[in-house]
């Protein structure tokens, strides 16, 4: 049903060339045809060329640094095998992923172990692989310098993680009291301890307040080098914005965009929207925050680790996964509303995960139809999953699809690797969790695709 009213606000995404050629291939109709479901498509090249633009990023700007994959981002093995051949290091908050990393070719000392309240058993892990640890509680630290006296293999290797005076009230990192303690805890455990700096878990993509931590976490350093302690190293995590969008259409969409825009007159609030444009956006985020002077300083962050000889570390997840993967959905039905259609996919927005944050992936997805010859025109459709909760829709937004939907024809959410596919899925109704296809497109006319190879 085209509808001739005022248009509809839409999100385009930036041009991908190498989701183009899939998209243009024929491929995916064979695969949504093999697998009967759901099913997301990787392209690591695109992972390898965001982790060597990070590099020569750290490289231009003459700063020691060393990059960790946060694997949290998406479970695919490829993408670990692809940082260990790329020669960074990764992520990991469990004893599973740890032993994935470990399995696809991460050395123990190229791994990070983050998150809250460690497991004793990936506390024991990171010490006798030789891990570093970022260190959240006192009772942490205790734990790690046990395992390191009962092993006597290898000191525990450690970052102290900050609580952030700008977020007082986060669940992460140690506060200045609790700091002082452990910095003495450090002293006294002599050679089980090895306490090689410090880290931060900070929320938001703003770059100047990241950037006056990562100074305040180098004053750190000095400080604790008067204790004798090492000190060398500081980790400022990931939250690198990206781009999914133009300027111009981001602007716009916000501008234009209202509950009428929404099956059944949804409501978002604006700020709740990941901001999918950014002026700056991955590799030139961190040239950016290299380049930003920390309020009280004269010279940038840049300047400020090189004088003091202080690495920096980063946690990236989303910004190494940039247009590293797409999400493909076949449509199931379609139902006629009030000017807009209803279409239900063989999925759920377990697999965007986005809608599960009171928010909406906002990227227009892409109808592929069976019949390229199709009616045209501008047919708006939301679109809800394969369950029977009301509240199951992969988009509330009237997404204005250039042809008419039809029953078999396939949806692609583009550039989903980064979260969006897997952090919430569920087998929700015993449903199957959508595979992972890793495409390979090298000096081939078309591409060929075989399973990653994640451990289950």
């Amino acid at each position: 049903m085209a509808v001739n009213s005022r248009p509809l606000p839409t999100l385009p995404v930036l041009d991908d060339p190498a989701a183009e050629q899939v998209l243009a291939s024929g491929l995916l109709p064979e695969l949504a045809y093999a697998f009967g479901g759901p099913f997301h498509f990787l392209l690591p090249d695109a992972f390898d060329t965001n982790l060597r633009a990070m590099q020569d990023t750290l490289a231009a700007a003459e700063v020691d640094g060393f990059v960790y994959f946060a694997k949290k981002a998406n479970k695919a093995a490829v993408f670990v095998e692809r940082a260990a051949a790329g020669g960074a290091g990764v992520d990991v908050a469990s004893v599973a992923e740890f032993r994935e990393a470990l399995g696809h070719g991460v050395r123990g000392e190229h791994l990070v172990v983050t998150g809250p309240a460690k497991d004793p058993a990936l506390l024991h892990l990171a010490v006798q692989h030789g891990a570093l640890v970022a260190v959240d509680a006192l009772d942490e630290l205790d734990a790690l310098a046990t395992a390191a006296l009962t092993g006597r293999v290898r000191p525990a290797r450690i970052l102290l993680r900050v609580l952030p005076p700008a977020q007082p009230h986060s669940r992460f990192g140690l506060s200045q009291t609790e700091l002082a303690t452990a910095l003495d805890r450090c002293v006294q455990a002599g050679d089980a301890v090895r306490m090689e700096g410090f880290s931060f878990h900070l929320s938001g993509y703003a770059l100047q307040p990241r950037a006056d931590l990562a100074a305040h976490l180098v004053d750190l350093c000095l400080k604790a080098r008067v204790q004798g302690l090492e000190a060398s190293r500081i980790s400022i995590g990931g939250g690198l914005p990206i781009s999914y969008s133009d300027a111009d259409s981001w602007h716009t969409f916000l501008a234009e965009q209202n509950s009428g825009h929404y099956h059944a007159g949804k409501t978002f609030h604006t700020g709740d929207f990941y901001p999918y444009h950014s002026p700056v956006a991955g590799a030139a985020a961190l040239a950016a925050l290299l380049a930003t002077r920390p309020e009280g300083h004269e010279q940038p962050l840049a300047a400020l680790l090189k004088d003091a000889g202080v690495t920096l570390l980063l946690e990236p997840g989303r910004a190494l996964l940039h247009q590293a993967g797409a999400s493909v959905f076949r449509i199931r039905g379609v139902k006629d509303r009030d000017g807009y259609q209803i279409l239900t996919v063989d999925g759920t927005s377990l697999s965007l995960s986005e809608q599960w944050f009171n928010s909406e992936y906002l990227p227009d997805p892409i109808l592929l139809p069976q019949d390229p010859a199709g009616p045209a025109g501008t047919f708006p459709a939301s679109v809800g999953a394969a369950t029977c909760l009301e509240s199951d829709m992969l988009t509330w937004r009237k997404i204005p699809l250039h042809s008419q939907p039809r029953t078999g024809d396939l949806l692609v959410y583009p550039n989903t690797a980064g979260y969006q596919m897997d952090s919430n899925e569920s087998p929700f109704h015993d449903l199957a969790l959508p595979p992972k296809v890793v495409i390979d497109q090298t000096d081939r006319p078309r591409p060929r695709w075989r399973l990653d190879r994640h451990f289950t």
